[in-house]
């Protein structure tokens, strides 16, 4: 069983988004106005946005699973409520309608939407209005991860590992990065896009405002770097055990996610070995690999499904989004005629924000992976396992056993 899980519900219309995430330590100090809610917000935000994140200001209400601004060791339960609720109370009752409801007041669509759960979802429940389906499919859901992931973040930084994400591309808007800041987010966050590279960001832009006009969207490529991880997170000895694996999955889970790759992933297949793999050296300077590191990093900070201290990096593959303000073709549910598909309110572009949920879901992983590794029901027990593991790896050198 994960050491970090975590279960999330709501629908996009809701009264609310819930969450609940087990397996953080206890002791550890929590607030949500310092640690949650900036996630968050920056979850929202993003050129090519819709209007829906002008009326949400999403904030974490916190239910559970915290005393005095620290963990408990006991699931943390939190909520985040839809101010846009007001606007859907006949449309998502939970109650049934009155017969002499208004039909249109309960918002139905019968024209899925190729791209998203539309149709697959009412054929698997047996629905027959798509609202049923896409108000829990919609990527509002990921307002939980966010926060359940910034609770994550929160235990990593106590370890000094810090976790981040930048755009790589949206649409053919590629950036090109040599070097990454040390603060990642922070250099990040200062583009509408979040792109290191001002040139690309302003093509990005363009591509934005070009598929809008078009009533078209576009999608792009994030990726999610994290450092100051230790040697030996994740195993080799089975399969579901191999930390790139379990990394592949959470991200590939985010909406919309078609495919991930794990340092230069695809590129590396095109290439001979002597140009993928990265060559091992010393490096005293790098106390939580041993003394031991390489001389680049193609592999992406993973080996043998086990981290290798080196900077851990996680690529995204976003689709467009589904929702087209000049629709393709659709079948209408109720009586099998072609029609245009529904149009829902949604964005151009979503793939900034997608960056920060993948964050989420790479700290969740990755605070799972260190928990299993150094165990421990308190902060203070899992620090004291850490540091132990630290000195050895520096005490252990290159003496025979």
């Amino acid at each position: 069983m994960d050491r970090i899980h975590f279960h999330t519900a709501g629908e996009s219309h809701g009264r609310a988004l819930t969450a609940i995430l087990e397996g953080i330590p206890a002791g550890l100090s929590l607030e949500m106005a310092r640690d949650v809610d900036p996630e968050l917000a920056r979850r929202q935000g993003g050129y090519g946005r819709g209007r829906r994140m002008l009326i949400e200001t999403d904030r974490a209400d916190l239910l559970n699973g915290v005393r005095l601004g620290e963990t408990l060791g006991s699931p943390i339960s939190m909520v985040v409520w839809n101010r846009d609720w007001e606007n859907w109370t006949v449309a998502m009752s939970h109650a049934a309608p009155p017969p002499d409801v208004n039909p249109k007041a309960l918002k139905p669509h019968y024209l899925p939407r190729p791209g998203h759960a539309d149709l697959v979802g009412v054929l698997k429940y047996d629905r027959r209005d798509v609202r049923d389906i896409l108000e829990r499919a919609s990527a509002r859901e990921t307002t939980m991860r966010v926060a359940c992931g910034a609770i994550a973040k929160r235990f990593l930084a106590e370890f000094g590992v810090r976790v981040g994400s930048h755009i790589l591309s949206i649409g053919a808007a590629e950036a090109e990065i040599r070097e990454l800041p040390e603060d990642l987010n922070a250099a990040a966050d200062k583009s509408p896009v979040r792109c290191l590279d001002e040139g690309a960001a302003a093509r990005m832009m363009a591509e934005i405002d070009a598929a809008k006009e078009r009533g078209d969207t576009l999608g792009g490529v994030f990726e999610v770097v994290a450092t100051g991880l230790p040697v030996g997170l994740g195993s080799h000895v089975s399969w579901d055990r191999k930390l790139d694996g379990r990394l592949a999955r959470a991200v590939m889970s985010i909406h919309a996610v078609k495919g991930v790759e794990i340092g230069i992933g695809f590129e590396g297949a095109r290439r001979p070995g002597s140009q993928v793999h990265d060559p091992i050296v010393r490096a005293e300077e790098k106390p939580r690999t041993g003394g031991i590191g390489r001389a680049s990093n193609r592999a992406g900070g993973l080996e043998g499904g086990v981290t290798t201290g080196e900077p851990l990096a996680v690529r995204g593959a976003m689709k467009p989004i589904s929702t087209l303000r000049k629709p393709l073709a659709s079948v209408d549910l109720r009586d099998g005629s072609p029609g245009d598909a529904a149009v829902e309110r949604s964005d151009v572009c979503a793939v900034p924000a997608a960056g920060v949920v993948g964050e989420a879901m790479v700290a969740l992983v990755l605070a799972d992976a260190f928990l299993e590794k150094f165990g421990g029901d308190s902060v203070g027990e899992v620090r004291r396992n850490f540091e132990a593991y630290l000195a050895y790896l520096n005490e252990r050198g290159f003496r025979e056993r």
